[in-house]
């Protein structure tokens, strides 16, 4: 039998509202700083909710030719931002060569994840062709509206010739999109991967649609730093947000022949689906404990080796319930013993780009030894469990990484300490 590969992170991108990097993005989310406001922009006017999390400040002319920026969704800029980002952090920008692989071109993938890809450029296209005809739709909707736009775009700028793929598993695609590089790399498909997840439902039309849904949190507006809530009784919604985030993945052996310094290791993926219901949880969680128990197996650990939990947490009231039956019908006795950390109360909820994020951060957290908290929870619905509500020094070395969505999507990944 063909021995398989240990897979490792070398290198980490983020472009969130919590941070325009990965180190900033970090540092706010391990110190408890919210990156939620109130929205900007008089398109929100008339919107039953204006909290989320937008990106602010990030100038895309530092990543882009202004010409092609123009031309591009601002979540592409993101996603273009944060890969670079993972590409430097690896050691693989070069002043003279522009992106030198680690690897033969052929046997560098790109994974991209991505629940609802560049809907920005459809959106846009659709006003321009009700209100000015047919002619004055961009030719450039075609190559830079579709959610494969991400993987093409990179591939091209780093000359990466090997699979460039896009997944689209809603909330849960950035997870997808982990665990399919991994799986690539693990079995030889390909050496090395870039896995970018990216969104921006930060737009009145999705907005709407989820404040209809009463899915998004409200009565906050005075002070929207609070209104991401996980496992809060105060709890109203969760809070979208918009980004990107990457992460270099390596086959062990290639990282070592490069003189690379892994800084975790991906060591297992599960996914599921509920076939339940089109926005809400299984009852049961059936998926979740599903995708959270093949992570594990995949990973050879049992439930007593995971240290930390960072959770999907949305701050949602069917969502937070689920998933603490989906650790406990998993985990045992230890899902009470075990820290759980719902960072998407800093940082508001990525949708696909989500999965990855949390990644990073658990990358980080195995790094620096540091537990982040759960901003906002003042008033846990839940007893009995080992909530982190203030950054805390600990012993880590796996972390679970949970990822839930509409649709009955289910995914985890797990990271381990490199030993």
């Amino acid at each position: 039998m063909t021995r398989l590969r240990r897979v490792v992170v070398t290198g980490l991108g983020a472009v969130t509202p919590s941070g325009l990097d990965a180190p900033s993005t970090w540092d706010a989310v391990r110190h408890g700083r919210s990156g939620i406001r109130l929205l900007d922009g008089e398109e929100f006017d008339g919107i039953a909710v204006r909290i989320g999390g937008q990106v602010r400040g990030f100038d895309p002319d530092i990543v882009l030719e202004p010409r092609e920026s123009r031309r591009l969704s601002r979540v592409l800029w993101y996603a273009i931002g944060a890969a670079d980002e993972a590409m430097r952090d690896a050691g693989l920008a070069d002043a003279a060569t522009g992106w030198p692989l680690p690897v033969a071109s052929s046997r560098f993938a790109i994974v991209t994840g991505s629940g609802s890809g560049p809907i920005e450029a459809m959106q846009d296209a659709t006003r321009t062709f009700d209100e000015q005809g047919a002619r004055r739709v961009t030719p450039f909707l075609s190559m830079h509206g579709a959610p494969d736009a991400a993987g093409a775009l990179l591939s091209q700028r780093y000359g990466a010739h090997g699979a460039a793929l896009a997944i689209s598993a809603t909330c849960a695609s950035g997870t997808v999109a982990l665990g399919e590089a991994m799986r690539r790399i693990r079995h030889g498909y390909a050496d090395a991967a870039l896995v970018v997840g990216y969104e921006d439902c930060v737009n009145p039309v999705n907005f709407s649609s989820n404040a209809n849904m009463r899915a998004l949190a409200s009565g906050y507006e005075s002070m929207p730093e609070r209104a991401s809530r996980p496992f809060d009784r105060d709890r109203s919604g969760f809070v979208m947000a918009a980004g990107a985030s990457a992460i270099l993945l390596e086959a062990e052996e290639v990282a070592s022949d490069r003189g690379a310094t892994p800084l975790a290791e991906l060591a297992g993926f599960g996914a599921a689906s509920d076939a339940h219901h089109a926005t809400a949880p299984h009852p049961e969680a059936r998926g979740a404990i599903a995708a959270i128990a093949e992570c594990l197996a995949d990973a050879g650990v049992s439930s007593a080796d995971v240290d930390h939990v960072n959770a999907h947490g949305t701050s949602t009231k069917l969502n937070d319930e689920m998933e603490l039956r989906a650790l406990e019908g998993a985990l045992g006795d230890h899902a009470r013993a075990v820290p759980i950390s719902a960072t998407k109360s800093s940082t508001g909820h990525m949708l696909g780009a989500g999965g990855v994020l949390e990644a990073v951060i658990a990358t980080l957290t195995l790094r620096d030894q540091v537990l982040p908290p759960t901003i906002n929870l003042e008033h846990p619905e839940f007893l009995g469990f080992d909530f982190v509500t203030e950054p805390r020094e600990a012993r880590v070395r796996a972390v679970l990484s949970n990822s839930f969505g509409f649709g009955g999507h289910n995914a985890s990944v797990l990271l381990r300490a490199i030993s």
